[in-house]
């Protein structure tokens, strides 16, 4: 005759979470069998019977028993697994990035994930793209940048943004530069019917080229509104003109206009500058013009008033950009500077660094 097994013996603390774990909507079911296979044994039901309630073998009763009785509650939770070993290390991380730093095989411009693995030769094409949108690294995107070289960065930067920040009390602040070549490109518009019936509204990739222009463009920085003069060309006597424009409309305020470094905008001799002693000159850094705000504004013609429209003649040009102007000037506002530090260049930092 079999050995009758022990009864198992809970406190009152054990059993209270054991039928909780039972009772629980959300916890493993694996956890809960085995807490029901314990609190059955509480209560003197055989491991036979037990098996047989709970449609599983006597063998696996048991086990959970004897685990039970050797380490109470922690003894029915399951070992840490360890899975499977890592294929790749952060090791395989850096040579991915240091590769990046390397010039793209001969024949090539520039890497890819497809590149990389190759060169690697252990590395996945798959995991090569995940480390690169791990560190936000897009091959395929290519950026432009212009560093300043001008020796006289700092106090050239720090006087415009200075003019910016706290610009002087009853005087006009002006950004003032020049857009040229302007084109006036005639284009086919109009709706274009497809075959399915749906109309796709455009312009042909075919143009007609009727001439230039160029538009000087003074912006007023503390109120956003912008004065501008056509012309057919861009030299000295053009911008002088434009210059006297700014002056008569304002003769008796004192002038601070900002200006890139462009040998137009420096009056010969300062001869000019002599007989408008009210006007005061700013010139920005070399390769900065993002210093300069009217060039924001220029962005905003382009995409509003000038990009994909078309033009029969240089007048119909000017026409349209006086129209925008007009509209502009109604509800100007000021552009905010927002930019709390200023450098001439940022130095290119290497890929192998993201991972130190």
């Amino acid at each position: 005759m079999a050995r009758r097994p022990a009864r198992i013996q809970l406190s009152e603390e054990e059993e209270s979470v054991l039928r909780g774990w039972t009772r629980k909507g959300s916890g493993e079911q694996r956890l809960a069998d085995r807490a029901r296979i314990v609190l059955l044994s509480h209560e003197g039901v055989t491991v036979e019977k037990i098996a047989e309630q709970m449609h599983t073998r006597p063998a696996r009763i048991s086990k959970w028993r004897q685990r039970f009785a050797e380490g109470r509650l922690n003894a029915l939770s399951d070992a840490a697994r360890p899975g499977k070993p890592h294929t790749y290390t952060e090791e395989t991380e850096r040579r991915v990035l240091r590769l990046l730093d390397q010039p793209a095989p001969q024949g090539y411009a520039q890497w890819n994930g497809p590149r990389l693995a190759e060169a690697l030769g252990d590395v996945s094409t798959d995991h090569v793209w995940r480390i690169l949108r791990k560190h936000q690294i897009q091959l395929q995107r290519r950026r432009s940048w212009c560093i300043s070289t001008d020796p006289e960065f700092g106090p050239k930067a720090a006087d415009v943004v200075g003019l910016y920040l706290n610009p002087p009390e009853n005087a006009l602040l002006l950004s003032v530069d020049e857009k040229p070549h302007i084109q006036a490109l005639e284009r086919a518009q109009g709706f274009l019917r497809l075959p399915d019936g749906k109309a796709v509204n455009g312009f042909s990739h075919g143009y007609k080229r009727h001439g230039t222009t160029t538009l000087f463009a003074a912006l007023d920085v503390l109120t956003g509104q912008v004065k501008t003069g056509h012309y057919p060309r861009r030299r000295r006597r053009e911008f002088l003109d434009f210059m006297n424009d700014l002056v008569a409309a304002h003769p008796d305020r004192q002038m601070h206009v900002i200006l890139d470094n462009l040998n137009t905008h420096k009056p010969k001799r300062d001869r000019w500058l002599k007989a408008h002693p009210n006007v005061h000159l700013h010139y920005i850094p070399t390769y900065s013009s993002w210093l300069n705000q009217v060039e924001c504004w220029f962005s905003i013609l382009s995409r509003a008033a000038l990009r994909g429209a078309s033009f029969t003649s240089p007048r119909q040009l000017r026409d349209a950009i006086d129209r925008f102007v007009k509209v502009h000037n109604a509800k100007a506002a000021p552009f905010e500077w927002t930019k709390a530090v200023v450098h001439p260049s940022r130095p290119r930092r290497l890929y192998s660094d993201l991972c130190k």
